[in-house]
């Protein structure tokens, strides 16, 4: 598939549509002076709550840059879930929802974001114990979306659209966080892999094993980011590196997710380093405030 596919979607608005695939979770964040001890209690000097999940952050970023964005993940109707329903709805970021009468509480993350580094310490849960079979799919209609992003947290829908996606020549975006069980299945109908230093397919062990597997499954544009580092890529047989700009890092939470989620809005302008480039820019941008939301405010 081509650079910039997927243009010919397009709603009566002129927006892109973006379809995010992946984990919705709640999480508590705290800003502290470092990570406690064994029986030791600290007081945080920021605390926020937020929706959260690599698909949730990507796609209401994707969203405050000017398109419309489709979340596809596990909410149900448990208490706390309102505040997710509340943060979604104020980003403009629909709820495709894969379990609409679960009433669990929705997957919860506390994290602690250390204040003179910037890095932060995450427990949490994740979708293990909210996974959907591919055969429940909450959409009949692919025709809008422009660009689709997988997390792989729902790893059975993940592969199923991720086939649909492929047969209807929709891009589909890989974030590689980490390596999961199953992606073996999905990634043959990947475009666009933008993974982390610690996304290790079975037998790699360094960038250019992960290079050289992602490659051979006929992947044709794959990244590896690698925190303040250049970022790395192999695109259709060319490789290169993208700068990244240098900041003063406050908290590097979510700086991947949106990194992603501006990735899928900068592709349907631009060439695959020039987005990654672009995403860079917004991703460094958010590493500069405390949160996953005020970077908003910087660009």
């Amino acid at each position: 598939m081509e650079e910039l596919a997927g243009l010919k979607r397009e709603d009566k608005t002129g927006q892109k549509q973006g379809l995010f695939v992946g984990l919705v979770t709640l999480d508590v964040i705290y800003l502290t002076a470092g990570v406690p001890q064994n029986n030791q209690k600290l007081v945080a000097t920021d605390s926020m709550i937020n929706a959260g999940g690599p698909a949730t952050n990507a796609a209401i970023a994707f969203s405050y840059l000017g398109n419309h964005s489709t979340l596809v993940g596990s909410v149900g109707q448990h208490p706390l879930t309102a505040i997710v329903y509340e943060e979604l709805e104020r980003y403009g970021v629909a709820i495709a929802d894969l379990d609409p009468h679960r009433t669990e509480p929705p997957p919860l993350s506390s994290i602690l974001v250390t204040q003179a580094t910037g890095d932060r310490a995450v427990i949490s849960i994740n979708a293990t114990k909210s996974q959907i079979l591919g055969d429940r799919l909450p959409l009949d209609s692919w025709e809008k979306f422009n660009i689709v992003l997988i997390d792989g947290h729902q790893m059975s829908v993940s592969q199923r659209i991720a086939q649909i996606s492929h047969a209807q020549t929709l891009p589909v975006v890989l974030d590689g966080g980490s390596w999961k069980p199953g992606f073996e299945t999905l990634l043959p109908f990947v475009d666009y892999a933008i993974c982390s230093s610690n996304f290790y397919p079975p037998n790699c062990h360094n960038a250019s094993e992960v290079f050289t597997y992602l490659a051979h499954l006929g992947i044709p544009h794959i990244a590896i980011t690698n925190g303040e580092k250049p970022i790395q890529y192999l695109s259709q047989g060319i490789s290169g590196l993208v700068e990244v700009p240098q900041i003063k890092s406050v908290d590097t939470l979510g700086a991947g997710d949106i990194f992603h989620g501006a990735f899928c809005h900068y592709i349907l302008q631009k060439s695959f380093p020039q987005a990654l480039a672009a995403a860079a820019k917004i991703a460094s941008s958010a590493c500069e405030v405390f949160g996953t939301r005020p970077w908003m405010h910087l660009t």
